[in-house]
């Protein structure tokens, strides 16, 4: 694969993070690779920058952040299969596997052609109300939709099904739908499982269920969840990657599924998986 012109996902925030967006673009330019930046970053550091669709047009994304910057990275090339090689400015993350010290090896291996890249599943998620179910939302996620209750709202009734079967009425705080990647996110926090991020399988966690037996559940990645909103709450909301969400009303459907689309992770060769869990998580230490 020739890479002939990469896009630049940075966290705007961290001064760190344009001062290598400008020190990536100009090793870029030096090796004969174009580089572009979001629109906001460009104008900030005067170099090029396109639109989304343009951005998606690249052979390669460095993010260069954290894992919230990199699921941002996600939403922003939408169904072009970019390969991702994630740049952490601060803790090791689950995604964002460079370190800021390799980051200029890493590229040169990239440019070489010597790496590998994981698919990461994501989820597709509509939203349909009313009566003849007009849909209001076609959208992707990487970690996590999320449904739940604002801070006054009282517990609210959320009907599951799954393939058409009925599986349960939740009486909870909420439910996450969570990929695998997901699954050391919010779903974590809520209780529920680890899932190794290329398992074909996702999962449905409620949150804080008044009946303790309602359980998180993992279920195949070739099944389709629809959850109903049945309660007459004025305060739910549906929140995607913890980045945008939108008010539900009494009778909401939310239909989720996988995505035909994946997110290509570049690996780092000196990290793995159970190695990041022992680092984030803890494990081992008293």
């Amino acid at each position: 694969m020739s890479i002939k012109r990469v896009c630049l996902i940075a966290n705007s925030a961290k001064p760190e993070a344009l001062q290598l967006v400008r020190e990536l673009s100009e090793l870029l330019h030096a090796r004969g690779v174009a580089s572009v930046c979001e629109e906001h970053v460009g104008r900030m550091l005067g170099l090029s920058y396109g639109s989304m669709p343009q951005l998606g047009q690249s052979d390669l994304c460095i993010v260069l952040g954290g894992d919230g910057t990199l699921i941002h990275a996600a939403y922003v090339l939408g169904a072009n299969p970019v390969p991702i090689l994630g740049v952490n400015l601060g803790a090791l993350g689950f995604m964002t596997e460079i370190p800021r010290a390799e980051v200029r090896a890493a590229l040169d291996r990239v440019l070489a052609g010597d790496f590998r890249v994981e698919p990461r599943m994501k989820l597709r998620v509509h939203l349909h109300r009313g009566e003849e179910g007009r849909k209001l939302l076609d959208a992707e996620v990487l970690n996590d939709a999320v449904i739940n209750k604002g801070a006054l709202a009282r517990i609210i009734d959320l009907e599951a099904s799954i393939d058409g079967a009925y599986v349960t009425t939740y009486k909870a705080d909420g439910v996450i739908v969570s990929t695998p990647t997901g699954s050391t996110a919010y779903s974590l926090s809520a209780g529920g499982p680890i899932l190794y991020p290329t398992m074909h399988a996702f999962i449905v966690n409620p949150i804080c269920p008044h009946t303790l037996a309602q359980r998180p559940i993992v279920i195949p990645d070739d099944r389709e969840i629809n959850l109903r909103l049945k309660s007459e709450s004025s305060e739910v909301f549906l929140t995607l990657d913890g980045q945008t969400g939108l008010p539900l009303v009494p009778g909401d459907r939310i239909q989720i599924k996988q995505s035909m689309n994946k997110v290509l992770l570049v690996k780092n060769p000196n990290v793995d998986y159970f190695g990041i869990l022992r680092e984030k998580l803890g494990w081992g230490e008293r």
